[in-house]
């Protein structure tokens, strides 16, 4: 369940799967990077939040 920019609630309700749901989208790199790709898409972006957060990362394991 969320509070859009709307000022409406979406819920995950059975009869409201196909509706207007949030969305969050994390992408991680280094702040250069994405100060640039915000900038890129600043103009695409009709309505919602574009936050920047400082992450901690506790473990990373790659691929052998």
């Amino acid at each position: 369940m969320g509070f859009g920019p709307s000022s409406k609630i979406t819920t995950l309700k059975i009869l409201r799967l196909s509706e207007d749901l949030p969305v969050v989208i994390e992408i991680v790199d280094t702040r250069e990077k994405l100060e640039k790709f915000m900038a890129d898409i600043n103009g695409v972006i009709q309505e919602g939040l574009v936050t920047l957060e400082k992450a901690q990362v506790i473990i990373y394991r790659g691929r052998n």
